[in-house]
């Protein structure tokens, strides 16, 4: 039907050459005269009838004469589509009579088009352009007829084509079925074949056996010969059996009356263990409540007071600036002469008396250091956060204190290995009662206010430590990227405390040849369990080395030196002024204004037991530092935060 209507647009009309009569000329003149008119109304009606929306353009000659219109080619008619032999094959009845009914209505197509051929060829006279256009009207709607008929002819070709496409899709699958079927079953064959000749196989197997079998049964009816005669001298001695088996049930029943007796003395020694039990643990939860009501008692930021012995270079220095009272053990009295300042001779003695919970003079071992916090450490298996660190200037024995000297012996072992130790010990001993623990470690230190993982030995300087909480309900922190190691033993925390006190950070300074520049913080996360009364406890101890403070016109640091002893006095500076505001209950406490208090805020807010321990040097030398690290120390001791509470579920 597209190339019948551009057939139309392209062929122009001819002019005729035959003479025109003058009465002709004067009605063709008003016939002119109505050309514009008939132009546009065909163009509307082609452009209505055009198949795809265009306008149809038509070209009219001054001349009236018109041309024959060709016949629309074999091409623009739809070509029948073939279809294979095995699908014609598969064809259901109904689809065969729409097929063959298919070139039936397309041949009644193309016979109407050729009856109308021949009145397509008369021409009409020249002059008579309205049978000319009527003609054309009747031609257009023809066309129109015959592309609505082949377009329903073509759709109702495209639903045969689908369903024998769905047809053929549906035979494909059947196909692939049966085929997925006869290899099943060929399979099933070969391994019926198989299983056939193995039963063949165990029939003569079967069938020697039997054999065998029939020979060893002749050679058995004599052994039975032989036992019927054992038998009978057997059943003479059965009958004896008989008589003592009587006597032996008499015996046996006097026996399960004992045993009756004793499983019913068991049930109430079972019984009475379970209430002894129970008493073990209302007693050992009275302990607990006593003894941590005990250690509130004491306070629950305790300070202990420790003065280092003088090392062998220092032996030759003064060292009589520090009173250890007789009446008071738990009093320390600094004393300084000064010279008078209005001109006379007699000199000014100054006293600067001070009071904590314990003192420990130079002659104190490690051991009975450790016996005044023993207390203090199993509070930890207990369920409340302990926390035990070391302050003092440089060089005033607080890393001796935590950790022990370089040379470590039995003696001299310092409290964090002497806590480690009690810690699974207790451990040990509360399994007999029901209680499971898992214990977890971490070792970092702060140095110029950035965290190092001190368990790493080559830590990668791309790594970043943050502080962080654990959750937005819980005041909790955890440091990321930090090493937590679960440990079962006091030997794999030893080791871990060899590795992080070979890669602490120490320098040379004036005051001291091999000062601490960072604070160290050891944690010991333990989480107990009690499957027996359904008690789940948690806890964290800290154990702490601070870095030795020092004044700067005394230390003359310089360059990095400068930058690490300015870091620690702030850091200090910050824990001080925490402390403060515990002390005074204020709205906010500065944690974050350090990394040390901002990761040890929960050890020491009112839910903790804070341990101090207040180092200072026994020399002349130190009066000033000694004095300033008494005073800081007093300060703390006078601080309260309240009432510890158990982490216990």
């Amino acid at each position: 039907m597209e190339n019948l209507t551009e057939n139309k647009q392209q062929q122009p009309l001819k002019m005729s050459r035959l003479p025109v009569p003058p009465s002709r000329k004067r009605a063709l003149s008003g016939e002119m005269e109505n050309l514009p008119s008939l132009k546009t109304n065909l163009e509307k009606r082609f452009k209505t009838s055009s198949p795809e929306g265009g306008t149809a353009k038509i070209r009219v000659a001054a001349s009236i004469a018109t041309t024959r219109h060709r016949v629309a080619p074999a091409a623009a008619f739809p070509k029948q589509q073939v279809i294979g032999r095995q699908s014609l094959q598969v064809l259901q009845p109904k689809n065969r009579v729409q097929t063959a009914a298919a070139p039936a209505k397309l041949k009644a197509s193309v016979s109407a088009a050729r009856a109308e051929a021949p009145s397509a060829n008369k021409k009409r006279a020249a002059w008579d352009l309205k049978g000319q256009v009527n003609d054309m009207r009747d031609k257009v709607s023809t066309f129109k007829g015959k592309v609505q008929t082949l377009s329903g002819e073509n759709a109702r070709l495209q639903t045969t084509k689908e369903q024998l496409q769905r047809q053929v899709t549906a035979l494909s699958s059947e196909n692939s079925q049966i085929s997925q079927q006869l290899c099943d079953v060929s399979s099933k064959l070969q391994s019926r074949q198989e299983k056939l000749a193995d039963s063949e196989k165990e029939v003569r197997r079967l069938t020697d056996l039997c054999r065998r079998q029939e020979a060893e049964l002749a050679t058995e009816k004599g052994a039975v010969e032989e036992l019927r005669a054992a038998s009978q001298s057997m059943t003479q001695l059965l009958k004896d059996k008989e008589v003592k088996l009587i006597r032996l049930e008499g015996e046996s029943s006097r026996l399960q009356t004992l045993v009756k007796d004793q499983l019913e003395e068991i049930v109430a020694l079972k019984s009475s263990v379970a209430e002894k039990e129970t008493q073990i643990y209302t007693l050992e939860t009275e302990r607990r409540r006593l003894h941590n009501t005990v250690q509130e008692l004491k306070g629950n930021i305790r300070v202990f007071c420790r003065v280092r012995p003088p090392i062998q270079s220092e032996r030759s220095l003064p060292t009589g600036h520090i009173v250890f009272p007789s009446d008071d053990e738990r009093a320390i009295v600094l004393t300084k002469t000064e010279e008078s300042h209005i001109g006379r001779e007699k000199s000014q003695s100054l006293k600067y008396d001070f009071n904590f919970d314990c003192i420990f003079p130079p002659s104190t071992s490690q051991a009975a250091v450790f016996e005044e916090i023993s207390l203090l450490v199993q509070s930890a298996l207990d369920g409340y956060p302990v926390c035990i660190f070391a302050y003092g200037q440089t060089g005033s024995g607080k890393t001796y204190t935590m950790e022990g000297p370089d040379n470590v012996s039995g003696d001299t072992v310092g409290m964090i290995p002497r806590a480690i130790r009690q810690i699974f010990s207790s451990a040990e001993e509360l399994k007999t009662k029901g209680w499971q623990y898992k214990f977890t470690a971490s070792f970092l230190e702060i140095y110029n206010e950035t965290l190092r993982d001190l368990l790493v030995n080559r830590p990668e300087k791309k790594q970043e430590y943050e502080i962080r909480k654990v959750s937005s309900s819980s005041n909790d922190v955890y440091v990321t990227n930090l090493h937590y190691v679960e440990v079962a033993s006091v030997e794999e925390v030893h080791d871990l405390l060899q590795t992080a006190k070979t890669n602490r950070s120490v320098a040379k300074t004036v005051l001291n040849d091999r000062s601490s520049r960072s604070h160290s913080v050891f944690q010991l996360k333990i989480e107990g369990k009690n499957s027996l009364r359904d008690v789940r406890t948690s806890s964290v101890l800290s154990l702490i080395d601070l870095a030795g403070s020092e004044r700067l016109d005394r230390s003359l640091s310089t360059g990095e030196r400068l930058k690490e002893t300015q870091s620690i006095n702030t850091s200090l500076s910050t824990l001080g002024m925490v402390i403060t505001s515990l002390c005074n209950k204020d709205a906010h406490i500065p944690y974050r204004n350090s990394k040390l208090t901002y990761l040890l805020q929960n050890s020491l807010g009112g839910n903790s037991k804070v341990l101090m321990f207040a180092n200072i040097s026994p020399l002349d030398e130190n009066f000033a530092e000694s004095l300033n690290s008494l005073r800081f120390a007093s300060k703390v001791n006078e601080c309260v935060i309240g009432t510890a509470r158990a982490n216990r579920k």
